[in-house]
């Protein structure tokens, strides 16, 4: 599964050669770029990449100030023409500094890093258990089993859960919540919508069918989502 990577850079020309740089490795795919760190925002709210390459010095809202607002924080690599920024990029724990013009060879040696993190990730999912604890009420806590999961709509601040045993409303985002489930069983498939692989029916055009149920796969989630459901 590839990197779902962002790039944010006020200067085009930067954002060009950092994509180009992501472009030739097999591993990482661009999904969105910006030139502005507040306009990157709300697409974080709803998606959920695995590696930002920031840039430092930009209009309105700077890279470390955009950093240290996020609740959730992917990878991070910062990406800057100025040393001196690199050690307050460490003390907000990003992955590597790299300082521009960057060259294909260094680029490749920090990705690097990114990649083995990912994977090991994975692997640690993979192999974790097979159910997960969500609270239903203030007191109760429910246990689900990834099995019994067919798919997760957003509603705004809350999340429901429909299982093959019922369904649960639950305080919690949808980015959040299918971060905490096995990568290789379930695929988020639109802003709204996260679904179980192992539950889909049929795929046709840019929609697909559970259990006689059609949901439409977001114009942004298209590729990816085909290419895991068709390897998986």
């Amino acid at each position: 599964m590839k990197l779902k990577c962002v790039i944010i850079d006020d200067e085009p020309l930067a954002i060009n050669v950092i994509k180009k740089h992501v472009d030739q490795i097999e591993e990482l795919e661009t999904v969105a770029t910006f030139t502005n760190a507040v306009e990157s925002l709300k697409f974080l709210h709803d998606n959920q990449p695995d590696l930002i390459f920031l840039d430092v010095n930009m209009p309105v809202l700077d890279g470390f100030k955009f950093l240290e607002s996020l609740n959730q924080k992917p990878m991070v690599i910062i990406t800057s023409a100025h040393a001196e920024h690199a050690i307050k990029g460490f003390e907000l724990e990003v992955l590597d500094y790299l300082l521009k013009p960057i060259s294909f060879p260094r680029f490749l040696k920090s990705v690097n890093k990114a990649i083995g993190l990912h994977r090991k990730e994975q692997e640690e999912k993979a192999s974790s258990s097979e159910h997960i604890f969500v609270k239903v009420d203030k007191k109760k806590m429910k246990k689900i089993c990834f099995e019994e999961i067919i798919y997760v709509e957003s509603l705004k601040d809350y999340i429901k859960i429909i299982t093959k045993n019922g369904n649960y409303v639950v305080h919690s985002t949808l980015s959040s919540f299918t971060d905490q489930l096995p990568a290789d069983q379930f695929i988020r498939i639109h802003r709204s919508i996260t679904v179980s692989i192992d539950k889909i029916d049929t795929v046709e055009g840019n929609s697909l069918e559970i259990g006689g149920q059609r949901f439409t796969i977001g114009r942004s989630y298209i590729d990816s989502a085909k290419e895991k459901i068709f390897n998986s």
